[in-house]
């Protein structure tokens, strides 16, 4: 069996994909933003479920016992690079236990989580919040740029590590508390696990010196450019998902992961590597993340990779002028996450995430969750604020900018609910 899959796996892994005729375009994918639908051009999508051999896939057993396995090696080997395992030694501390947040209606804990034997090791701190109840509840799992930023309680410790970007609203008490809606978040019996991807890694092109891929290379058996930025905080995320499993107030079959912009890239990838989230969820996640990279529309591979090559592979910047050549595309990492829960949400003034092409991925995606027996119908684009869902799957594109609201955070519950996962 295992030598059968194998040769199965290095069949895909060179499998060829049809070209796209975009003409004189094709030079604006790694040069200047493209804004104009007419000028897109035209472009074929990888399909999933259809071998190198031509064989189509029909069943979830058969897309389970090869493609799924094989598209995810694809992802890893040009863009994300490799994703590892937790590092031998990983243990918790819980720092402190408030006992009566938010009125007395939560609990909030902060956890230290470190990456290996003793206290000599990298450590991410956990910030988390439940509701002040008997009950296990579904917890949200996200990344921030500080746990002080989150919320502009003053007894929220400042982190040891470095801030994320070095911009000054990370060091501002509650700078993105209104991406996080704590009392929401609570009053709906929904946990909040988040921590800041600086203790992953910093949010910069030398960052990677001083993150875990450097400081945990030897314990994880990987050299720095196995695997980039983006990478590294989907392992982060995996790594909140160890702890939760292990506390007594969350219901571990429950865990969403989230995220916005680049980490919204990395909860796509989280997602895909780890199949204890039953709900991934992508925020304007664009280009790398939910958004088709065979689009020419907004930021593209080219113009991605030159300003942060650090998130990716090296491998992933040669695909600049012709994404064509690129094994896969962004439909296939949102189809590893089936038949889980999926939502992907867009904004009306975020052209540069191209919210047409997150749209078009999940409906290129939507096949796979069909295998499993699921509805997944989604039709044509929706109007703004119009959430549209179909089985796991939803999406919207609301009113405003390149940010996460109440009104997402509102269908992400809904979405919730709606799958089982919420009561």
């Amino acid at each position: 069996m295992r030598y059968l899959l194998l040769v199965f796996l290095l069949a895909n892994v060179t499998r060829p994909v049809a070209a796209q005729p975009i003409g004189a375009v094709t030079a604006q994918f790694a040069s200047a933003p493209n804004y104009d639908e007419s000028r897109v051009g035209d472009y074929s999508l990888p399909d999933p479920l259809r071998l190198s051999t031509g064989q189509q896939i029909t069943t979830a057993v058969a897309w389970e016992n090869g493609p799924r396995a094989s598209v995810l090696e694809l992802f890893s080997q040009h863009v994300y690079g490799q994703m590892p395992g937790p590092p031998a030694g990983l243990h918790t501390t819980v720092m402190r236990v408030d006992s009566a947040v938010l009125g007395g209606r939560a609990i909030r804990k902060f956890v230290r989580i470190w990456f290996g034997e003793g206290e000599q090791v990298p450590y991410m701190d956990v910030m988390l919040y439940l509701p002040n109840t008997k009950d296990r509840v579904p917890v949200f799992v996200t990344l921030n740029y500080g746990n002080h930023t989150v919320s502009p309680d003053s007894t929220i410790p400042l982190p040891a590590s470095s801030t994320a970007s070095g911009n000054k609203s990370d060091l501002v008490r509650g700078s993105f508390a209104r991406r996080w809606p704590m009392d929401q978040l609570i009053d709906a019996g929904v946990g909040l696990a988040t921590a800041n991807y600086a203790d992953i890694e910093p949010d910069r092109p030398a960052g990677w010196q001083t993150g875990i891929r450097t400081r945990l290379a030897t314990t994880l058996g990987l050299l720095p450019q196995q695997w980039g930025a983006i990478g590294a905080w989907a392992w982060g995320m995996s790594r909140i998902a160890d702890y939760l499993e292990t506390d007594p107030g969350v219901d571990a079959q429950r865990l969403m992961v989230q995220g916005h912009s680049r980490l919204g890239k990395a909860a796509l990838w989280a997602g895909a590597n780890d199949r204890r989230f039953a709900l991934v969820i992508s925020n304007s996640s664009g280009e790398g993340g939910a958004a088709l990279a065979r689009r020419n529309y907004g930021e593209t591979i080219g113009l991605m990779t030159k300003q942060f090559p650090y998130w990716f592979i090296d491998r992933y910047a040669t695909y600049a002028v012709h994404p064509a050549d690129l094994p896969v595309d962004q439909h296939e990492l949102l189809a590893l996450v089936a038949p889980r829960g999926l939502y992907v949400a867009s904004a009306q003034d975020d052209n540069w995430a191209d919210q047409r092409g997150e749209y078009l991925s999940l409906r290129a995606a939507a096949p796979v969750w069909r295998l499993y027996g699921q509805p997944a119908s989604l039709g044509t684009m929706p109007g703004i604020d119009q959430p549209i869902r179909s089985g796991k799957l939803g999406y919207h594109i609301r009113t405003g900018k390149h940010d996460v609201t109440p009104y997402d955070w509102t269908q992400y519950l809904v979405h919730a609910r709606t799958i089982g996962l919420l009561e």
